[in-house]
């Protein structure tokens, strides 16, 4: 064949393209049990990190196979509601949700065209006492995502953890960079019964002698991250008033026994 031909170069791109897709699509097919492990355990580090089990390097770097244990180990029940707090199904073994099934679910709570049925709202109740539920919202540059964990009393925050796609290194990546910021929410209350169930202030929330917020539900916002702290106060403000009648309910519950 003529290698200066035009048929035989159309053919030749044609073959190597092929080989090329089909290498591509092994290599990718190989690998998807491995990136989704990696994605669980990444999941789990983060929720144990916001129910106070350990710092999120400390726990990444127990490697998969120990952050799959430690869950195991540390979770009493992990389930699914709905919006009016009703249990759906349990979650068994390590099924958690990632962020793309986060990302769904968000559609869901919302409504509009992008809604794929009604919303299933995971819980995540710990031995030492904490509950953990997820956020999921829309940063400046991509979607910011994390977990909030309540003391017994279900409404006290015990810890937080945040994460983002695509945020400013230095600005609004401090979501995830900095942990004096996700320090600030512990103590702080959430007020399940307001619409703004907690709230990122630009500007700065009044705070007490020891540098704690006076008002129960608000923490400063990240100076220099206008975007990221409004849309990580949107994500918040979306999800735990998805968890409202879930929340008020429980603290109901505790407080008939109390009686």
């Amino acid at each position: 064949m003529n290698t200066n031909n035009n048929v035989y170069t159309v053919v030749y791109t044609t073959i190597i393209v092929v080989v090329v897709a089909a290498i591509l699509a092994f290599v990718s097919q190989s690998l998807k049990a491995k990136q989704e492990a990696n994605e669980k355990a990444d999941t789990i580090s983060q929720m144990l990190t916001a129910a106070q089990y350990g710092s999120k390097a400390d726990l990444s770097g127990m490697g998969n196979t120990a952050v799959l244990a430690k869950y195991d180990e540390e979770i009493e029940d992990a389930f699914v509601i709905d919006l009016e707090g009703n249990e759906l199904r349990k979650l068994e073994g390590n099924d958690v949700y990632s962020p793309k099934q986060l990302k769904r679910q968000n559609y869901n709570i919302k409504g509009g065209p992008n809604k794929t049925g009604e919303p299933e709202l995971p819980v995540f109740v710990f031995k030492n006492g904490r509950t953990v539920v997820p956020i999921y919202g829309a940063g400046l540059w991509g979607p910011v995502w994390g977990y909030i964990s309540f003391e017994t009393d279900l409404k006290t925050i015990g810890g937080a953890y945040f994460d983002h796609e695509s945020e400013t290194a230095g600005l609004g990546a401090k979501i995830k960079d900095d942990p004096s910021f996700q320090a600030t929410f512990v103590g702080e209350l959430a007020d399940f019964s307001d619409t703004n169930v907690f709230d990122i202030v630009k500007g700065g929330a009044p705070k007490d002698a020891e540098g704690k917020s006076v008002v129960d539900n608000k923490i400063d916002a990240i100076s220099g991250a206008t975007m990221t702290s409004q849309g990580l106060d949107a994500a918040i403000d979306t999800w735990l008033g998805a968890y409202a009648k879930y929340f008020l309910g429980a603290n109901n519950a505790n407080a008939c026994e109390e009686e």
